[in-house]
C-alpha cells in the first residue's frame, strides 16, 4: 500500500523550490495548504498541477518545477526490501549446494539447479527503477496551455481605463492647435500649450477569496498588483477589497479576510463614474447552482447599481463551465467575462464607459 501525505508533500516541494530560486513565501505555502484542504490535489499528479498553477509565475519557472518535482518521493511502492531476502537466501543456497555434493556424487543436477538460483539472483540484484509514462508529460502540456492570462496582458490592458483631466502645469505642446492657430492667422506667431493631464479614472476591485478561488490567487494577485503599479491609474484611485463567495454588508480590506469594513462605506466614495471590477467564479469551478448565493449576488448588484453603472465581472473559470451553476443566472444579471485576454479585455471597456452589446457566447 502507497501512503500518500500531501502536506507532506508540500513542504518538501515548497524547500526545494525556494532552494533553487523561486520566490515564495508564508502566502503561497498556506494557499497549497489551503487549496488541499478544499478538495484539490487528491493524487499526486493532481496535487502537482495545483502546485504549479499557485507558485509558477511564468512559463520557464514551469519547466524549471517539472525535474524538482520528479525528484521528490511521492511515496511510490517501495521495492527495495524484496530484494533483501533474495540476497541473504543466497550464501544458505550456496551452503546447501556445497553441502549437496558430500551427500550424493551427483554433480549434473545440482549444476543446472545452481545455474537457475544464480540466474534469478541476478535478475532479482539489478536496480530497479520506474519506468517512464508518457501521461504524464501530456498532462503537463494540457496544464502549460492553460494559463489564463500573462501578466504583462493585464499590464497591457489597464492601459485602456482612462478618463484624463487637464489639470496640471500649462506646458504640453498642442500640435493640432498650434497648425490651426497659424493657418488662422497666415503667419505663425507662437505656439499652443495645453495642461498636462492625468488619469482620473477611480476603479474598485471586489476580488472573490479562499475556497474555490484557491487556485486563482496567483492571477488575482497579478490583477492587483499591475492596477496598482504597473498601469497609468493613480493609486490613491485604485480600491481593492475582498470578499468570500458573495460580496454581502461587509467586506474585507486584507486577503486574509481579517479586518471587515461595510460595503456600504466603501461605496460612500463612488460615484457615477467610477469603474468596479468583480472577479469571482460565481460557483461555476465546483458547479453549484445556490439560490441562496444567487439571491445576495443580485442584492449585492442592485446596490452597486444605485451608484454607478460601469460594472464588470471576471470569471477564471471558462464559460463552457457556467453551464448549470449560479454564474449562469449572475452573466445575466451583470455583464461576465472569462478571464482571458479577450474577457478583461471586454471588461475594461464596459467600466470605461464604452457601449458594447453585452453577449456571452455559450448562454447566448
Amino acid at each position: 500500500m502507497s501512503s500518500f501525505n500531501p502536506q507532506d508533500l508540500i513542504t518538501r516541494a515548497f524547500i526545494r523550490l525556494r532552494q533553487s530560486g523561486f520566490q515564495l513565501g508564508v502566502g503561497e505555502l498556506l494557499a497549497a495548504r489551503q487549496a488541499v484542504e478544499g478538495g484539490f490535489g487528491e493524487t499526486p499528479e493532481e496535487l502537482a498541477e495545483t502546485l504549479k498553477i499557485l507558485w509558477c509565475h511564468s512559463p520557464s519557472e514551469q519547466t524549471q518545477f517539472d525535474p524538482i518535482w520528479e525528484s521528490l518521493p511521492v511515496n511510490l511502492n517501495p521495492k527495495l526490501p524484496e530484494k533483501n531476502p533474495g540476497q541473504e537466501s543466497k550464501p544458505e543456497k550456496h551452503q546447501q549446494q556445497e553441502e549437496k555434493p558430500q551427500e550424493k556424487p551427483s554433480p549434473p543436477p545440482s549444476q543446472e539447479t545452481g545455474t537457475e538460483i544464480k540466474s534469478e539472483l541476478e535478475l532479482a540484484s539489478l536496480p530497479i527503477r520506474a519506468p517512464f509514462t508518457p501521461a504524464e508529460t501530456e498532462d503537463i502540456s494540457t496544464l502549460q496551455a492553460y494559463y489564463p492570462i500573462s501578466r504583462r496582458s493585464m499590464i497591457y490592458s489597464w492601459r485602456y481605463l482612462r478618463r484624463p483631466v487637464g489639470d496640471g502645469p500649462l506646458n504640453v505642446l498642442d500640435v493640432d492647435a498650434t497648425i490651426e492657430q497659424t493657418t488662422r492667422q497666415g503667419f505663425y506667431l507662437a505656439p499652443v500649450y495645453r495642461r498636462q493631464e492625468r488619469n482620473n479614472a477611480h476603479l474598485l476591485l471586489l476580488l472573490d477569496q479562499n475556497g474555490s478561488m484557491n487556485p486563482f490567487h496567483r492571477f488575482t494577485r497579478d490583477l492587483v498588483e499591475t492596477a496598482l503599479y504597473e498601469s497609468s491609474l493613480q493609486p490613491e484611485k485604485v480600491d481593492v477589497f475582498y470578499f468570500h463567495n458573495v460580496p454581502a454588508a461587509s467586506v474585507y480590506k486584507d486577503l486574509y479576510l481579517t479586518e471587515p469594513i461595510a460595503l456600504q462605506r466603501v461605496l460612500a466614495a463612488c460615484d457615477n463614474q467610477t469603474s468596479i471590477l468583480i472577479v469571482s467564479d460565481a460557483g461555476a469551478a465546483r458547479g453549484y447552482r445556490e439560490l441562496k448565493r444567487i439571491q445576495a449576488t443580485t442584492s449585492c448588484l442592485f446596490k452597486l447599481n444605485q451608484y454607478t453603472s460601469l460594472i464588470a465581472w471576471l470569471n477564471p473559470m471558462p464559460e463552457e463551465r457556467w453551464i448549470g451553476s449560479s454564474a449562469e443566472i449572475i452573466a445575466n444579471l451583470v455583464p461576465m467575462y472569462q478571464m482571458d485576454n479577450n474577457g478583461l479585455s471586454n471588461a475594461i471597456d464596459i467600466v470605461r464607459g464604452q457601449p458594447l452589446q453585452h453577449l456571452h457566447s455559450p448562454l447566448s
